[in-house]
């Protein structure tokens, strides 16, 4: 039975087709949660007589073993063992010293980044990599995750044309072409590509995509608050209501000969009633230094205080408070230290004794701001009350404190740690050697071997476990399995569009309507195709089905076929407008995106990337 060629099992599949594509606009449940029911769906309606062709059921769970989701995986976990060594961060310091918290230039740094990243390595993993940076720029400029990651993912996906092995349909292109060579003849055989053949088409794409979300990016992007950023703002509300505090940490620089140097700490607080938490000298950072220290110039200090005495203590010295955190932007930022209460229990043995006989800055890392007792709230003053009071029973103490020692302080009896909604980050600098020699080795697999893709990804995944870098179970907690529920659970779709012949009678539809037209615009066909098809299946599924229907296509018009083939490797990266990507999936949950987020920023994307690239291949070849 058909109808204008469609054969029932077409029919159904692009039913089906139509249902996913509905579902994701939509959002009438989750994206993955709807990937996942459209999987069961074609297990079903296989499993029926006379519609096995739709899918081979035994294989319907493969894409969860396949080598983009199992990439997918082992990426992530490389990502997390280079952000648990502190690599990641130190790349983040590097972007937001150099952009501030301009968010455009924030883009433009990131994007330029990744997309050169990429252009060597699969874009997925770029992606991957980064995500950890772009959540600590979120946390240190204030910038939202959604405003940050939609450009990150998108060059990752544009950096993947700058070279033959950035992405997996040029890496696959070349064997397509020498495959396509054998049935032509000798005077219509087509050379292979060169490894930078595309760059000039790739370093148009990447430009074009970041002056786009530059001039842009406030119009078509959302502003969805970054999670550990609104949980600091959050705290610092509420300690402004209950204590009057204001949480803020200014950062001074103090210049060679000013009349602070030699001056202590202790004095410098007492008078002018301000909290010193961080000095940094001779190019180190002292984070919670002693009472007793002595300031050496020049040096830079971070400051809690009332604005008013803050501004009387660089007003009295002739003191630059800078407009934001700089030196200290790392050190101090919400992922690392902030202001939390804790609270000494009846079992204490501190009861009785003041902060400065127990060293308590030194000792527990804690610098007191305020303690309240039985109603009453006592500060800092010229008599400095709270280094010289006793310890009582059921005191809250409001401390500046930094993560790390308040996990630690957890665990300690003498007190009770109020404040819980907290990152419980333990980073681990003295293995970033371990990490870095297993990222290298993936590494070296993707570029210089033969090996899969997944399988070189693991080597480095197994490493960053074995080498301890990460345990196991912080292995799998850095796992987005949304993502690879919704990846994994997409690919048997892919194959039905394929197996039924669906993809086939699309393509001959089209171009049948074009016959006879200019060979740019049969070209743009071809490039309009391979967008669609890469939508709704694998991009490398895309480009096997349609770099033989190009080439035949070319030299029916006496077009360049090599052109038209080349053309479809590019434009199969022309995926933007859902998250049917693999970058894509993955920044959707941490960006906080919907699908019309990502189609009312793609869609412009989209039609950028099909007049830059056309534009270009003519150009060039």
């Amino acid at each position: 039975m058909e109808a204008l060629g469609l054969t029932i099992e077409m029919m159904i599949v692009l039913s089906v087709l139509a249902l996913t594509v509905g579902l994701f606009v939509t959002e009438i449940v989750r994206v993955d949660v709807a990937a996942i029911g459209i999987m069961v769906l074609l297990g079903c309606i296989a499993s029926l007589p006379g519609l096995e062709s739709v899918v081979d059921v035994s294989t319907l769970f493969y894409g969860f073993g396949s080598n983009a989701v199992i990439s997918i995986i082992a990426v992530m976990v490389i990502g997390a063992g280079l952000d648990k060594t502190g690599v990641m961060s130190a790349v983040a310091v590097w972007i937001t010293r150099v952009g501030g918290s301009t968010e455009s230039r924030i883009v433009v740094l990131i994007s330029s980044v990744v997309g050169f990243i990429s252009s060597f390595m699969q874009n997925v993993g770029a992606a991957a990599l980064f995500l950890p940076v772009v959540s600590r720029i979120s946390v240190r400029t204030g910038l939202p995750m959604s405003r940050l990651l939609m450009p990150m993912g998108f060059c990752a996906i544009l950096g993947g044309t700058m070279t033959m092995v950035g992405s997996s349909p040029l890496i696959l292109l070349n064997d397509l072409i020498l495959g396509v060579n054998a049935t032509l003849a000798a005077d219509q055989q087509m050379n292979s590509f060169g490894l930078f053949d595309v760059t000039p088409i790739g370093l148009a794409l990447v430009v074009t995509g970041i002056l786009y979300f530059v001039v842009f990016g406030r119009v078509v992007l959302p502003a969805v608050s970054a999670d550990v950023g609104a949980k600091s703002q959050s705290l610092l509300d509420y300690f402004s209501k209950v204590y009057n505090l204001d949480g803020e940490i200014h950062e001074i620089d103090v210049p060679d000969g000013t009349a602070l140097a030699g001056k202590s700490i202790d004095e410098l607080e007492t008078t002018y009633r301000i909290l010193i938490v961080a000095t940094h000298y001779n190019k180190k950072t002292f984070m919670a230094p002693p009472r007793d220290v002595l300031i050496e110039t020049p040096a830079r200090l971070a400051v809690i205080g009332a604005r008013h005495d803050v501004e009387a203590f660089h007003a009295d010295f002739g003191l630059a408070k800078l407009p934001e955190l700089d030196q200290f932007s790392e050190s101090l930022g919400a992922s690392k230290g902030g202001i939390a209460e804790v609270v000494i229990p009846p079992n204490s043995s501190v009861i009785g004794k003041t902060g400065r006989e127990i060293v308590m800055r030194r000792v527990y890392g804690l610098s007191p701001l305020v303690l309240y007792r039985a109603g009453d709230v006592f500060t800092r003053g010229k008599e400095n009350l709270l280094g010289n009071m006793p310890y009582q029973a059921g005191d809250t103490l409001v401390c500046h404190t930094s993560w790390e020692s308040l996990a630690r302080l957890e665990k300690d009896r003498d007190f009770v740690v109020v404040t819980t909604d907290y990152p419980k980050e333990e980073l681990r600098p003295q293995k970033v050697a371990h990490a870095m020699v297993f990222f290298l080795i993936a590494l070296a697999l993707i570029l210089g071997t033969d090996l899969r893709l997944s399988l070189c990804l693991l080597v480095g995944a197994l490493g960053m476990v074995v080498s301890r870098v990460l345990s196991i179970q912080e292995a799998y907690e850095a796992v987005g399995w949304n993502t690879v529920f919704l990846l994994a659970s997409l690919i048997p779709l892919g194959q039905a569009v394929q197996n039924t012949g669906t993809a086939q009678w699309i393509a001959d539809l089209v171009l049948g309507i074009l016959d006879g037209m200019p060979i740019w615009t049969i070209q743009s066909a071809v490039a309009v195709l391979a967008t669609v098809f890469t939508l709704v299946m694998s991009n490398v599924g895309a480009t096997v089905l349609l770099v033989p229907l190009a080439v035949n296509i070319a030299l029916g018009v006496g077009a360049d076929p090599a052109l038209f083939a080349l053309t479809v490797a590019i434009s199969t990266s022309n995926s933007f407008l859902i998250p049917t990507h693999q970058v894509n999936a993955l920044t959707m949950g941490p960006g906080g995106y919907s699908v019309p987020d990502f189609m009312r920023a793609g869609g412009v994307m989209t039609v950028l990337f099909l007049v830059v690239s056309i534009t270009m291949l003519n150009l060039f070849f």
